[in-house]
């Protein structure tokens, strides 16, 4: 897969991924195209840890995969700024 699939597909992923994260109105175009190339890698290591495979060209499964992957990267990230709100407000 080429740089433009890469780009097309992280921006997706990383789009849907943050809608489901509630992340939407906080992230712009290129954080989301960053986010799903991301979390294709993510994805990708998840998916081969479970048996599956990761992404494998411009299709809807590694659109899956770099959905899944990023919404994990998401998640973590909150996570870890919710942490240090909560440092700084004690």
């Amino acid at each position: 897969m080429g740089i433009i699939g890469w780009i097309i597909i992280g921006a997706l992923a990383g789009w849907i991924a943050s809608m489901i994260t509630g992340n939407n109105k906080k992230m712009g175009a290129g954080a989301n195209i960053l986010a799903g190339i991301v979390g294709s890698f993510i994805g990708g290591i998840v998916m081969n840890i479970l048996g599956g495979s990761g992404v494998t060209g411009f299709n809807l499964w590694s659109l899956f995969v770099a959905t899944i992957g990023a919404i994990i990267l998401l998640w973590i990230v909150n996570a870890v700024k919710r942490k240090g709100q909560e440092k700084q407000e004690n």
